[in-house]
Parts: C-alpha cells; structure tokens; sequence
C-alpha cells in the first residue's frame, strides 16, 4: 500500500522533517497488518528497517530461561519502535506483538538512518528516548524486587502514571493494560493481578472505565510504602 507524505508527517518523530526529506521517503514506505497477539518484529536478527505504529497498540515482551513470558513495555499509537538495530546494527533484543489489530508503517533502515542522524533534532529525540528507556528499565527492576504482590503492582502503576500537575487527586492511565499484560510485566499470575485489582477497587483506589483506570494517586503513593 502506497504511503503518502501527509501519512509519515503525522508522527512526532518526523515532524521535524522537511518536505523534499518526507518526499523521499515515502514512496519507500510501506504499511503491513497484524492480527492480535501476531509478531510484529521477531528476537533474533538484525532490524533492517524503522517502524512506526499507524493503529492498534503494541508490547515488546521476552522469555525467562524456564519459558516464562515477561513483559517489558508498551508502544503507543503514533510511536516508533525497532531504533535499536537501526543505531548499532546489533540483533533485534526482544519481540515485539501485537495486542490486538494493527497496523504498523515501515521505512528502510538504510534509506532512513542518515537522514535520521544529518538532523540534530531528530538525533537528539532518539537519544532522549533511550534514555528514558534506560530509566524505565531501572525502574522496572526496582519493582521486580518487592516480594508483596500488592506492592509490586501498585509500584508498577505509579511508573505507568503520565506527568500530572503536583497535588492533582486523579490521574488517568490511559490504554490500560488487561490482567494478563500487567502479569507478564511484575512476573506475577494473572489470577494474582485480579484478585489485587478488586482489592483497589473497593478500597477507592482505582476505577476502570472502558480501557482507562482513574487511580487517586496520594491513595495509590500509601499503599506503595506501607510496610507489609
């Protein structure tokens, strides 16, 4: 399926683009469709390409030594994912599905890496992303060292929070993750995230609405650093 510039305009990342650049690119381009829970990019070889997320809602994941699957993070609707492989060359380090249909945009690596780095925005937005990657993992292993079941899945929706000014009583998680996804990424049973969840329900904690959980975050802070 043919790519229009106006298409590739629309993600953050290439804003910063040109025209002539953006006319270039995307008669290269292209857009593939994956069913739920498809692989959208395997572990293993090399990434030769960048790609962006058209519709649907992403999760990169990987496996223990024993199988276990373990979720790492989410890609959001208008993000892009695959800049790994794309800036050292080196295998791709996790895989990448779908969480339900989805449509992803593809640029060829070799066709988009030097016009990527020749702007110094878009470099330095690919360097802040990993940067916050790095952040988000560190924290992510912070969380994995709690033993309270509670604890780790509140400690996991403090870090899932978007920025909200200081003394706001409600935030909102917006695409929520299901049970499932949330246990893959506190290496916790789906069963345990469940029945955890209705305990914040009812203590006033959260409240989903459709895929969106309202969380009073002074509540959610309390949990998080009581003492077990």
């Amino acid at each position: 399926m043919a790519v229009h510039t106006l298409l590739l305009q629309q993600f953050p990342l290439l804003k910063a683009l040109p025209a002539e650049a953006l006319s270039r690119l995307a008669p290269l381009a292209s857009i593939r469709e994956f069913a739920k829970r498809g692989t959208v990019l395997a572990k293993g070889p090399p990434v030769p390409y960048l790609c962006f997320l058209l519709e649907g809602r992403l999760q990169a994941i990987d496996f223990t030594v024993e199988g276990r699957e373990v979720g790492l993070y989410f890609v959001e609707q208008g993000d892009y994912f695959g800049e790994l492989s794309l800036i050292d060359g080196e295998p791709q380090p996790e895989f990448i599905i779908a969480t339900g249909p989805a449509r992803v945009v593809i640029l060829p690596g070799a066709e988009i890496r030097p016009v990527l780095f020749s702007c110094p925005p878009l470099a330095e937005t690919l360097a802040r992303r990993l940067a916050g990657r790095v952040r988000q993992q560190l924290s992510q292993r912070q969380v994995l060292g709690l033993a309270n079941p509670l604890h780790r899945i509140c400690a996991q929706l403090q870090i899932m929070l978007p920025p909200a000014p200081d003394g706001a009583p409600l935030q909102v998680v917006i695409h929520a993750p299901t049970h499932q996804e949330l246990a893959i990424m506190v290496n916790l049973t789906r069963e345990t995230v469940t029945r955890t969840f209705q305990v914040l329900q009812a203590q006033g904690v959260l409240t989903r609405e459709g895929d969106q959980l309202i969380v009073d975050k002074a509540r959610l802070d309390q949990l998080t650093t009581r003492e077990e």
